[in-house]
């Protein structure tokens, strides 16, 4: 895997001005589409399905809309400004800062420290979460502590590069602590180790390279997590699981937008109370996807996708296959000719900007699926699909700057699993789409208001209804369980099994003191309630972050 890896990235010469990506975080994408509902027209320099987004493209973006909008309000504006000044090496807008420090720290407003030469360009700057908090629930008292760098850049405008690591003690709620000791994972992230009595250690890693080997072909290599979709969760592939070994070719083309990713993940994992454990290292599988994205007139974005799960054991190891490399062939064709013993998924996605600051989306994801047994409707184990619908609502009722948005999101029993460790749509124990596995209902709700222009005010409401497992059992919500074990072949509908109820309500309140540093205050209200099991808690916290995201456990 690593040879055709390292032939696939530097068999090619030509190379074009490049650019690194955004990292995800939820608040900074809200405000880039925010702006293309805005707007009324799909956004020409980048679809948005396919998240991340390369800076090139957001800091043009947001230069032609400060151009062209003159109705924008000062709050618009101040976000815009940010948005040009986090990607200024590619925006026209100045980002010099009055006040440098000691002459070569913060001469940028965004970057500590940055060298911008023709042929080298370099971004460094320190990363900082601390955070504390307290539960009703429990006596213990919660906290987050990371620290890190971020370093990304340029060479000759040809190579972009991006690092990031960090160093992190967590203790979190009482549910995120039963999350990590029922799943053996730390959600979002990858290896860990105990810390204290309730609490985890462990770093955090992603970089890559990327390069442009035509004008319409961008190559990239590295270690990251990607999003695909335009809503608040993705059932086709989210950030949910911890970063893994990825190459990823995009090509943008007319109205067309092709991706096409390679993977390496961690299959299912023995664990125990100290974390994963493996004798000869954790076992490796293989994801192959693409995804098609047309732009159809002004308004409307569709997109199709295949995606396929797999491994080949040897007397070595775990091997990919070769034949899923193609970055053009149909993979279910592929895998029906080596005996149907992966996973294949296939759907769509679509983003309608259906009337003036209304923007419609939704995703259709197919497991495997039989017409015939639909029709009868008798439940049939194997017709496993998810599907999602929701739209977003900016300046609502006239008021600028109030975003509300709606998402309903369905999954069926056994969706994303497998009869094999290597087959599940999962990795490093932790699912690639959807929080909750499968066999659940979702509804989202989410408001956000910035009445000023360093203000941010977010309330979210999630209500789902899963089906849980009694021990032994497998009713189809934990995809990690081989479904060969399933309890019965007909009459399987959503919430099978324990039937269970969340409710998650949370309010967020943050100030940017300086360009990306962030005082947050954050309520959560959070219940569970079925025959097993009985949550009932409200958490409060206060934190100070530093070029991060929020650490969200929306589950």
């Amino acid at each position: 895997m690593k040879r055709v890896l390292i032939f696939l990235i530097f068999s090619t010469s030509a190379a074009l001005a490049q650019s690194s990506y955004a990292p995800l975080n939820e608040d900074y994408y809200h405000w880039i589409d925010r702006y293309e509902i805005r707007s009324g027209e799909i956004n020409p320099y980048f679809f948005s399905s396919w998240k991340a987004y390369s800076r090139k493209d957001i800091a043009t973006f947001s230069d032609s809309i400060q151009n062209n909008d003159t109705s924008l309000s000062g709050v618009d504006k101040f976000n815009l400004n940010y948005l040009s000044n986090d990607n200024w090496e590619w925006s026209e807008i100045s980002n010099e800062s009055s006040k440098p420090i000691l002459k070569h720290f913060y001469k940028s407003k965004s970057d500590l420290y940055h060298v911008n030469e023709p042929d080298f360009d370099l971004h460094i700057n320190p990363v900082l979460f601390l955070g504390a908090g307290q539960e009703s629930s429990s006596d213990v008292k919660t906290f987050v502590n990371t620290r890190g760098v971020e370093i990304r850049g340029m060479i000759d405008k040809k190579v972009g590069f991006y690092s990031f690591i960090g160093e992190n003690q967590f203790i979190g709620p009482e549910y995120v602590r039963n999350y990590i000791s029922t799943n053996l994972v730390v959600p979002h992230e990858g290896f860990w180790k105990g810390f204290k009595d309730d609490g985890v250690d462990f770093f955090t890693a992603r970089g890559y390279i990327n390069f442009n080997a035509t004008k319409h072909i961008e190559l990239q290599f590295g270690h990251d997590r990607f999003n695909v979709g335009n809503g608040y969760r993705s059932l086709i592939l989210s950030d949910f699981a911890t970063a893994s070994l990825f190459l990823r070719m995009n090509t943008k083309v007319w109205k067309l937008n092709y991706t096409n990713l390679f993977t390496q993940m961690t299959a299912n994992v023995r664990g125990n109370s100290g974390g994963l454990t493996a004798a000869d290292g954790y076992p490796n599988k293989y994801m192959a996807f693409h995804h098609l994205g047309l732009n159809i007139g002004k308004k409307l974005n569709v997109g199709i996708f295949e995606s396929v799960i797999y491994s080949k054991p040897d007397s070595v190891g775990n091997n990919p296959e070769l034949k899923y490399l193609n970055p053009i062939i149909f993979y279910r064709a592929i895998e029906q000719q080596n005996g149907s013993s992966d996973n294949v998924l296939l759907g769509l996605d679509f983003k309608w900007l259906a009337a003036k600051r209304i923007s419609l989306y939704g995703q259709l994801v197919l497991d495997e699926f039989l017409l015939e047994n639909v029709k009868e409707g008798n439940g049939w184990w194997a017709n496993k699909f998810a599907f999602q619908l929701g739209g977003e609502y900016i300046d609502a009722f006239g008021i600028r700057n109030l975003d509300l948005q709606a998402e309903a999101n369905i999954a069926r029993p056994y969706i994303y699993s497998h009869s094999s460790q290597y087959g599940e749509y999962s990795h490093y124990r932790q699912p690639l789409a959807h929080p909750l596995g499968a066999n659940f209902k979702e509804w989202v709700g989410i408001v956000r208001y910035q009445p000023v222009k360093k203000l941010y005010l977010t309330g979210k409401l999630i209500a789902a209804n899963y089906g849980a497992d009694r021990p032994d059992e497998n009713w189809g919500g934990n995809i990690l369980l081989d479904n060969r074990t399933r309890e019965q072949e007909y009459g399987n509908e959503i919430g099978q099994g324990v039937s269970t109820d969340l409710l998650m309500a949370n309010f967020t309140a943050s100030y940017q003191l300086k360009h990306n540093i962030f005082l947050d205050a954050t309520l959560i209200h959070r219940q569970v309630t079925s025959d097993l099991l009985e949550e009932d808690t409200n958490f409060t916290s206060f934190s100070l972050r530093w070029n991060i995201p929020q650490r969200l456990n929306e589950f």
